[in-house]
């Protein structure tokens, strides 16, 4: 059932966008963790977005920018607040393709805030409607995703610790993050992961942290290893270097930076820089912008993986809803943050992972209600803009 397939009679009554509330929130982080393009420690900024329709049906979205990678707090709350507003309010929510549309026409980037959007509109129908998001993507590929928790603390003691603790909740899936101090710490790393872990599903992340010209002799090393895939070793923009990487290795090549958008997506298939993809709502801008680019990865035999930024539960489960409709995104999702990161989330209840996997929700809409209280006491600004 998508989101644009209802019957006329139907779809007006489900009433019309009357009022967006955009908050700016800092959520406590538990520790720094070191990504090589940034640092991250403190608190993570997000906005959420509270969708309020005529028929008195709430819905809620996220954006989760990264300065260093997609863009600012700030900027999106702008967006949403000065020019997608404006352009969306008072549209009927059953048109969902429409209203992102306008959105995309009202200003230019931004992908969070239409994330961000686009999550709470389809959270609204799909309570309105009495079905889950997924029903509005397409339907079911799967029930549950397994689960890939990152390793990135400065301290490597730090990361052991949170290993051992998410492998006895059955996490058995993990991300390295590398290139971030020397060769030899990550060599180092690696081996005691091996050593101590040996059935453990190990991948790599250098987040466009090698040079390109010792980038493969450095990767030959990590190969050694046998991890999973390595992921975005040399910067987005390097695509021959990709591409000769791809062919070089044995080890499957992840993109990550390389790909946002579908027509990222089509080159990248094209010039065969990769051999799986991180597929990112806030870098496509939205769960259906997300699918197209799995969809585009899935012809060119490229696999998925689900990526996300640094997020609260609202936006995993967007992206799980999205994992959950595409059935090429089959390497697992990293939504950790919520339950292993963050000091507290804002759901009401715990982000569903049950022995290392995310279960995908079937209530109505995303599945899941906001914690009010603890949206207020995180909320650094806020502004309502209504009809």
């Amino acid at each position: 059932m998508p989101a644009n397939s209802f019957s006329p009679r139907l779809a007006a009554s489900f009433g019309t966008l009357e009022a967006l509330t955009v908050r700016h929130c800092a959520l406590p982080v538990r520790r720094p963790r070191d990504h090589g393009s940034g640092t991250v420690a403190g608190n993570v900024e997000v906005v959420i977005l509270e969708l309020r329709t005529s028929e008195g049906v709430t819905g809620w979205g996220e954006a989760s920018p990264w300065a260093v990678f997609t863009g600012t707090a700030e900027a999106n709350a702008a967006a949403l607040e000065r020019y997608i507003a404006p352009a969306v309010l008072g549209r009927p929510l059953a048109e969902v393709p429409a209203t992102m549309a306008a959105a995309s026409r009202a200003v230019v980037g931004h992908p969070e805030a239409k994330a961000a959007l686009e999550t709470a509109l389809l959270d609204a129908l799909g309570q309105r409607a009495g079905v889950p998001v997924w029903t509005l993507l397409g339907g079911l590929a799967r029930e549950r995703i397994p689960l890939s928790v990152s390793l990135a603390d400065p301290e490597f003691a730090a990361d052991l610790d949170l290993l051992n603790r998410v492998r006895e909740d059955g996490v058995n899936i993990v991300k390295l993050k590398t290139g971030v101090q020397d060769h030899a710490f990550d060599l180092t790393r690696l081996e005691r992961l091996r050593v101590d872990f040996p059935g453990l599903d190990l991948r790599v992340d250098y987040n466009q942290g090698l040079a390109p010209f010792d980038a493969l002799r450095r990767l030959r090393d990590i190969e050694a290893f046998a991890v999973t895939f390595i992921e975005q070793p040399v910067a987005a923009m390097l695509t021959e270097t990709m591409a000769m990487l791809a062919t070089a290795l044995d080890t499957p090549l992840l993109a990550d930076e390389s790909v946002f958008s579908s027509d990222d997506m089509l080159r990248a298939a094209q010039n065969r820089i990769c051999d799986c993809v991180s597929v990112k709502i806030m870098k496509t801008g939205g769960l259906r912008s997300a699918l197209d680019v799995a969809a585009i990865a899935a012809a060119a035999g490229i696999a998925g993986y689900g990526g996300d930024m640094f997020e609260t539960g609202i936006a995993h489960l967007a992206g799980t809803h999205m994992i959950a409709a595409a059935p090429n995104i089959s390497l697992g999702c990293e939504f950790y943050q919520a339950s292993y990161y963050l000091e507290h989330d804002l759901l009401d209840a715990p982000f569903p992972i049950e022995q290392g996997h995310v279960v995908v929700p079937v209530a109505p809409g995303l599945g899941f209600a906001v914690d009010r209280d603890r949206l207020a006491h995180n909320t650094l600004a806020m502004r309502e803009v209504a009809v």
